[in-house]
Order: C-alpha cells, then sequence, then structure tokens
C-alpha cells in the first residue's frame, strides 16, 4: 500500500495552512516545504548519514524564508525527540543524535546569516505597526477548524483530509503498533496543539513577538505531526474495524465539538466532512482485501480531493469579504504599465503609477519609482516621514499609499505620475520638478508639526499654502487640499456635487488604516469642502508660488546625477552652502560624503538623507550596504569553514589511521 504514502503527502501539501493561507501568500509555503526537509535532516543526524548535505539543506529553508523556517526547526527537533525516544534505547545515542543534529542546524544557519542578520535588523528599523494582544480561539473554535469549508482569519487553519485525520485518531487503537509508537505520536499532537493556545509557547513559535497578522501562522506543524502520526499507524498494516472505530469516534466527538463554535461552522462543513469520512473508512477497510486496492485508493483521493476542493471555494468567497481583495492582470494593468513605462525618466525623474492603486505594490507590478509598498520591513522613518507629509497607509503603516501632490512631487523629484479612473483610459500628467538632489540654505533646521501642509514647507523650505484651517474656503483659482486621517467617507468642494460620484473617497480609521491627503480641484472661490469631519484640515496651494519654489531648487540644485545599484553622487553648483538633501529616506545603511573626504553615516533633514556643506565642495555621494551585512557575511564565513570540516575532517582523520595502521604493519 505505499501509494497510501502519496495520498498522505498530498493531504499535507492540502492542507488548511495551504489552501486557505498560502493561496493569496504564497511566501507561508515556504514553511510547508521546510518542515519535512528539517524532518528528514533530523534522520540523517539519528542515523549518523549526509553530514555536510543537511547543513546545506537547513540553509535552503532558513534562506527561503526565516521565519517559518525557525518554527519549522521546532517542530523538526519535537520530532527527532520522539524518533530518538522510540528508536534509540541508548541515552549516549539519543545524545548524540541530539548533537548532530544540533551541528547541522548551526552550520546551516550560518551559512543564511548574510541574509539573516540583514533582515533581523531590517525587522528593528521598520515601523512597528500596532502591538498586538495573543487571544487564544476557543476549543469550539479551534475543533471547526479542523473540519472542511471553515474559515477565519484569527483561528488556525488545521483543515485535513479525513483520511489523514482518521489514521492519525485510529493509532492508539492499532494493536500491532507498539505501545510506545501508539501513543508517542498523538500525545506529540496533542503537544503541539496545546502550544498553539498557551501564550508563553504561543510567543515562542513566533519568535517571541505576536505578529500583526494571523496568530496562528505555526499550524503547518500541527498538520505535518498529524500526518507522520497517521504514516505510522499504515507503517503496522491497514488498522482493522475496531481500531478504526474508535479513530471515527474520536473525529466524530471532535466534530459534536464544533458545533458549537460561533459563525464557522458553514452549511457546507458537515455533509462534506460526513461524506468524507465515510469514504475514507470505506476504502481503509476495503483495502484489507486483495484485489480492492484500486477501490480502496480511489474512494480515498477523492474524499480528499473533494473535502479540499470545497475548502478551497468557501475560502475564497469568505476571504474576499473580510480582506483586500485585488483583481487578475487584465487590460487595465496593461494600459497602466505601458503608460508608466512610456512616462519613465528615471533618473532624470521618478514616475509614480499613480493613486488609485491595483495592489499593495503598483511599483513592483506596474513600473515607476512610487512609493506605495506593502511590506513587514517597511522603514519607520519613511513611515513617518510620509506620515508628516499627509501620507496614508493601511495594513497598521505597512502598506504605504502614493500621495498625489504636487508639493510632495516636488519634494521627491517626481515628475510624471499616472492617473486612471475604473473603466476610463490611463492618462499621465508631467510637471517640472527639482532633481533628486536639492541643497537648503545655511540656519537652524526646520522641524515637523501637527499640520501636513506647514510639514511640506518646512521640508520645501517655501511658503505656498496661502491658508490652511478648519472649515477654510480657499481663493479662487487656488488648488484645494483636504487632510482627516481618520475619516472614513466621501468629501467634495461644495454640497453640490453628488457624492460618491465626484467626492473624494477617503479610508481612515487607525490603527488598520490612515487616509491619505486628497486633491479636492481648483478653488471656485468662497466654497467651503463638504462631507468630511470638523477637524479636517483644509489647504489651499498657490501654484505659482510653487513654481517659484520649484525652480529657486533647481537653480541650486545639484546638475547632474549618477546613480548605481548601490550608490547616488551628485555634482553641485560651485560654493554651494548649507545642506544637500537627497531626496530618499534616511534609513539606516547609507553612509556619505562630500567632495573627497571621509564617508560618514548620513544625517537625517525631517527624515531625508542630507550632507553638510561648506562652500568648498562641488560633489556629494552616498553608498548604501544593508545593516547586518558584513557581521553575515562574517558568520557565514564561519559556517562555511564549519562545513568544510565537516566533510573534511573525517576523510583526513581516516587517511591518518590508515597510514599509521599501514606504517606500522
Amino acid at each position: 500500500h505505499r501509494w497510501l504514502a502519496g495520498v498522505l503527502g498530498a493531504s499535507y501539501a492540502l492542507c488548511g495552512w495551504s489552501v486557505l493561507e498560502a493561496t493569496y501568500n504564497t511566501m507561508w509555503l515556504d514553511g510547508l516545504v521546510a518542515f519535512p526537509l528539517l524532518c528528514l535532516v533530523g534522520e540523517w543526524a539519528r542515523t549518523r548519514r549526509h553530514p555536510v548535505l543537511a547543513p546545506l539543506v537547513v540553509a535552503l529553508a532558513w534562506t527561503a524564508n526565516f521565519y517559518t523556517a525557525y518554527m519549522a526547526t521546532i517542530g523538526a527537533a519535537l520530532v527527532l525527540v520522539v524518533r530518538l525516544l522510540l528508536e534509540e534505547p541508548e541515552v549516549r545515542e539519543r545524545v548524540g543524535g541530539l548533537l548532530r543534529a544540533a551541528r547541522s542546524v548551526a552550520i546551516g544557519i550560518a551559512l543564511a546569516a548574510p541574509l539573516l542578520f540583514t533582515v533581523y535588523l531590517g525587522t528593528k528599523n521598520a515601523f512597528p505597526g500596532r502591538t498586538t494582544e495573543f487571544r487564544p480561539a476557543g476549543l469550539p473554535d479551534f475543533l471547526a477548524r479542523l473540519l472542511p469549508a471553515t474559515y477565519s482569519f484569527g483561528t488556525p487553519a488545521l483543515f485535513l483530509g479525513s483520511g489523514a485525520l482518521l489514521l492519525a485518531c485510529t493509532l492508539p487503537f492499532h494493536r500491532p503498533a507498539p505501545a510506545r509508537e501508539r501513543w508517542a505520536w498523538p500525545a506529540l499532537a496533542l503537544l503541539v496543539a496545546l502550544s498553539l493556545q498557551w501564550k508563553p509557547t504561543h510567543l515562542m513559535w513566533h519568535a517571541f513577538v505576536t505578529p500583526n497578522g494571523s496568530p496562528y501562522r505555526e499550524t503547518f506543524v500541527l498538520g505535518g505531526v498529524l500526518v507522520i502520526a497517521a504514516w505510522s499507524c499504515l507503517s503496522y498494516g491497514l488498522p482493522g474495524r475496531r481500531a478504526l472505530l474508535g479513530g471515527c469516534g474520536v473525529l466524530v466527538l471532535a466534530g459534536a465539538g464544533a458545533a458549537f463554535s460561533e459563525g464557522l461552522v458553514s452549511h457546507w462543513t458537515y455533509p462534506v466532512f460526513v461524506a468524507g469520512l465515510v469514504a475514507s473508512a470505506a476504502g481503509l477497510l476495503i483495502g484489507r482485501h486483495r484485489g480492492f486496492g484500486r477501490i480502496a485508493a480511489l474512494l480515498l483521493v477523492a474524499a480528499l480531493v473533494g473535502q479540499a476542493a470545497v475548502t478551497v471555494a468557501y475560502g475564497d468567497r469568505a476571504r474576499v469579504q473580510r480582506l483586500d481583495d485585488y483583481p487578475v492582470w487584465g487590460d487595465d494593468h496593461t494600459a497602466r504599465a505601458a503608460a508608466v513605462s512610456g512616462a519613465d525618466g528615471w533618473p532624470g525623474y521618478r514616475t509614480d503609477p499613480g493613486r488609485t492603486q491595483l495592489t499593495g505594490n503598483d511599483p513592483l507590478l506596474i513600473g515607476g519609482q512610487g512609493a506605495a509598498y506593502y511590506s513587514s520591513l517597511t522603514p519607520d522613518v519613511l513611515t513617518r516621514t510620509m506620515e508628516s507629509l499627509g501620507g496614508g497607509w493601511t495594513s497598521r503603516g505597512r502598506n504605504l499609499q502614493s500621495l498625489d501632490n504636487p508639493v510632495t512631487d516636488a519634494l521627491f523629484d517626481i515628475g510624471a505620475r499616472a492617473h486612471w479612473v475604473k473603466g476610463g483610459e490611463t492618462t499621465v500628467s508631467r510637471e517640472t520638478v527639482p532633481p533628486l538632489v536639492t541643497v537648503r540654505p545655511p540656519g537652524s533646521r526646520p522641524r515637523f508639526d501637527g499640520s501636513p501642509f506647514r510639514n511640506q514647507e518646512a521640508l520645501l523650505g517655501s511658503r505656498v499654502y496661502t491658508q490652511v484651517g478648519h472649515g477654510t474656503k480657499c481663493p479662487a483659482g487656488t488648488e484645494v487640499f483636504f487632510w482627516a486621517p481618520d475619516y472614513f467617507g466621501e468629501a467634495s468642494l461644495g454640497a453640490n456635487p453628488v457624492l460618491g460620484k465626484n467626492a473624494a473617497q477617503m479610508r481612515g480609521g487607525r490603527p488598520a488604516r490612515r487616509a491619505a491627503l486628497q486633491p479636492l480641484g481648483t478653488a471656485p472661490g468662497g466654497v467651503a469642502v463638504h462631507g468630511g469631519p470638523r477637524d479636517g484640515l483644509t489647504g489651499c496651494l498657490d501654484t505659482a508660488r510653487l513654481t517659484a519654489a520649484v525652480e529657486r531648487l533647481r537653480t541650486t540644485g545639484a546638475t547632474s546625477v549618477q546613480i548605481t545599484d548601490t550608490s547616488i553622487r551628485a555634482e553641485l553648483p560651485s560654493g554651494s552652502q548649507g545642506t544637500a538633501v537627497f531626496a530618499m529616506p534616511a534609513i539606516e545603511g547609507w553612509s556619505c560624503r562630500a567632495g573627497n573626504g571621509p564617508a560618514r553615516p548620513a544625517t537625517a533633514y525631517l527624515g531625508l538623507v542630507s550632507v553638510p556643506l561648506d562652500g568648498s565642495t562641488t560633489s556629494v555621494g552616498c553608498t548604501f550596504r544593508p545593516p547586518g551585512l558584513t557581521a553575515g557575511l562574517w558568520a557565514g564565513a564561519l559556517g562555511l569553514s564549519g562545513l568544510l570540516a565537516t566533510g573534511l575532517l573525517p576523510v583526513a582523520l581516516a587517511r591518518r589511521r590508515a597510514l599509521t595502521k599501514s606504517s606500522s604493519g
């Protein structure tokens, strides 16, 4: 019945974590793949095999996704402990197996250190988002997630096909299996399940920080342990009727407990669960008889595929109602990508793919050099700088939005901006903007305050908003901008426009979302903003003043700019004094120099990289090296030395023994 191994492997591949979570965030598949590979590393350590290959497998897993590899490593360590207790009677062999596994993990992590150190320090410099308090799921909800066709973002995606669940629950009743093994794997599964629910172990699984998103990201480990228990049951032959009856009883009790869940069990859950359980039990019973192998395989495969398909379909529909929904690539994407590509002028100026986003990472998908990115590593200094200038975000500050404002476009050298209306054409507006490197005159450095309009002026170095206030009526001909970061609704100039058609859409509401400063159009004169909250700020932009300010920055700014993957260099007018300001966030890792002077860590000018000028310098340059890279390279070199020693030392010792033996003979 080796084909059953394939069914169990497919059950693991189609577990709830895979089909409900990793389908829209594919990086979670890395942990799903890493867990069995790291279990194999543990088995190699127990049996003294592949001492060189094992660290390479560890390095691969930790390089792919160190976060889920960390969880998979903990799970694999637990599996190894059980294997050693079951298979190695000698304490010396058990300790030796653990030490060999620890050596492989240590060398593998060291090999991945250039990436790990960089990412770790990146998380330390990232915007913190929201501190989340872990709240374990109730027992009925926990049990409900074992069943098909359930979905919830805040509970563990534990679904596993009925065949694998039935075999795992049958193991304690399967008499041909040794008593120690019958209870060891179910005990480990129960231990892992409890660790998902207890806060101290929850923190251990998640590197001692409760994540902002799903609090059950180690769920795939429990799925893997249950599959191991199922295979352990099968390794002693197909279970008989009594054993299967016991396993079915356990699952029926779990299903009954799930009935007390509030809102998780769908109308598909129990019919699909019962049908799959009956088909799986029938397949396992029929499979005990010769000549019925194909029918048994058909029943088990049909149960797995059917339950997984229904779970995927239900999860997709439920997810759309609760999470962001992004369209698949279509004509709109193609048109916007072509428009952005046609307007691209980097590094002469940046091109922004537009305020109306198709995804959370439009510059990656569509092109251009905008700031609208989603990342768990979004730098704290970038998010806070954009906040101060009126920027908006979602995902608790880690998904920045494009800021459609001519002042910030000038500040960040955005000379072309795409505009898109659903169902309409993509247009590109162009503006004359300063270069990437500009010069501010000598004097005390300004500071940000509570108004994004005044903050923009502070960074620009010129007063361009004629009026700023609550309920302000802008003079005719000025451009009107409205700021209400916590407002969720619509705002327009005056009460005449039909809200929803001509109004600006604002989606605020911290801590999850922050509404960006919105353009409302050209003021007709004597008209206030309609539809927004009373504490919202209105700014009246004088475009003539902005044009003059931009021209001053162009005159005193860089005459030429050269850019590589890791550096930027600018030539400045002779006699430049004050501060050279680079249109890029002052994240850690930038080192700069004026002329041929020594390189020093970059200073910050209102959140942007800056270099002091004394009037004798005609060039400035900055180079970026990710924090932690140097230390990571040293650790990687140490890991490589350990790997070479692991492979070469036994060979050298064997040769020495052979030479000693031949010389003594």
